[in-house]
Protein backbone atom coordinates (compact mmCIF):
# COMPACT_ATOMS: atom_id res chain seq x y z
CA UNK A 1 0.00 0.00 0.00
CA UNK A 2 1.26 3.45 -0.88
CA UNK A 3 1.44 5.84 2.06
CA UNK A 4 1.89 9.57 2.17
CA UNK A 5 5.41 10.37 3.39
CA UNK A 6 5.77 12.93 6.20
CA UNK A 7 6.69 16.54 5.56
CA UNK A 8 5.97 19.24 3.05
CA UNK A 9 6.69 18.63 -0.61
CA UNK A 10 9.52 20.80 -1.92
CA UNK A 11 11.35 21.04 -5.24
CA UNK A 12 13.52 17.93 -5.57
CA UNK A 13 11.00 15.72 -3.74
CA UNK A 14 8.89 13.07 -5.46
CA UNK A 15 5.11 13.22 -5.27
CA UNK A 16 2.18 11.42 -6.84
CA UNK A 17 -0.05 13.62 -8.98
CA UNK A 18 -3.79 13.22 -9.54
CA UNK A 19 -3.08 10.81 -12.43
CA UNK A 20 -1.05 8.61 -10.05
CA UNK A 21 2.25 9.45 -11.80
CA UNK A 22 5.33 9.68 -9.60
CA UNK A 23 6.58 13.20 -10.34
CA UNK A 24 9.86 14.94 -9.56
CA UNK A 25 8.79 18.29 -8.12
CA UNK A 26 10.37 21.21 -9.97
CA UNK A 27 8.26 24.03 -8.55
CA UNK A 28 5.59 25.06 -6.10
CA UNK A 29 4.13 28.48 -6.70
CA UNK A 30 3.08 30.93 -3.99
CA UNK A 31 -0.53 29.97 -4.57
CA UNK A 32 -1.76 26.42 -4.88
CA UNK A 33 0.06 24.87 -7.84
CA UNK A 34 2.71 22.14 -7.75
CA UNK A 35 4.43 20.87 -10.85
CA UNK A 36 7.21 18.71 -12.17
CA UNK A 37 8.32 15.93 -14.50
CA UNK A 38 6.79 12.44 -14.61
CA UNK A 39 9.20 9.68 -13.61
CA UNK A 40 7.14 7.22 -15.71
CA UNK A 41 7.16 8.85 -19.14
CA UNK A 42 9.01 12.17 -18.67
CA UNK A 43 5.93 14.25 -19.53
CA UNK A 44 6.07 17.82 -18.28
CA UNK A 45 4.93 20.12 -17.03
CA UNK A 46 2.64 18.02 -14.85
CA UNK A 47 0.76 20.40 -12.60
CA UNK A 48 -1.73 19.83 -9.79
CA UNK A 49 -3.55 21.82 -7.16
CA UNK A 50 -2.26 21.21 -3.64
CA UNK A 51 -5.72 21.77 -2.19
CA UNK A 52 -7.85 20.24 -4.95
CA UNK A 53 -5.89 17.14 -5.94
CA UNK A 54 -4.91 14.16 -3.82
CA UNK A 55 -1.18 14.90 -4.08
CA UNK A 56 1.00 12.77 -1.78
CA UNK A 57 4.74 12.66 -1.17
CA UNK A 58 6.20 9.32 -2.31
CA UNK A 59 9.05 7.13 -1.18
CA UNK A 60 11.69 5.79 -3.55
CA UNK A 61 10.21 2.30 -2.97
CA UNK A 62 6.90 3.48 -4.45
CA UNK A 63 8.66 4.97 -7.47
CA UNK A 64 10.56 1.74 -8.11
CA UNK A 65 7.30 -0.25 -7.91
CA UNK A 66 5.59 2.14 -10.32
CA UNK A 67 8.45 2.03 -12.81
CA UNK A 68 8.81 -1.77 -12.62
CA UNK A 69 5.18 -2.46 -13.56
CA UNK A 70 3.29 0.73 -14.37
CA UNK A 71 -0.04 -0.95 -15.33
CA UNK A 72 -0.13 -2.94 -12.06
CA UNK A 73 0.87 0.10 -9.98
CA UNK A 74 -1.79 2.24 -11.64
CA UNK A 75 -4.50 -0.38 -11.09
CA UNK A 76 -3.48 -0.79 -7.43
CA UNK A 77 -3.42 2.96 -6.77
CA UNK A 78 -6.84 3.45 -8.40
CA UNK A 79 -8.26 0.67 -6.21
CA UNK A 80 -6.65 2.15 -3.08
CA UNK A 81 -7.96 5.61 -3.93
CA UNK A 82 -11.46 4.24 -4.52
CA UNK A 83 -11.38 2.42 -1.15
CA UNK A 84 -10.08 5.53 0.66
CA UNK A 85 -12.80 7.67 -0.95
CA UNK A 86 -15.55 5.33 0.16
CA UNK A 87 -14.33 5.25 3.77
CA UNK A 88 -14.59 9.04 4.17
Amino acid sequence: MTTDQPGEIRPGDIYEDCSFHPVLCTYIDDGDEIGGISLIDATHPRACSLSGCAVIKLSITDVIAAKADWPAYLARRKAEFHTESQSR
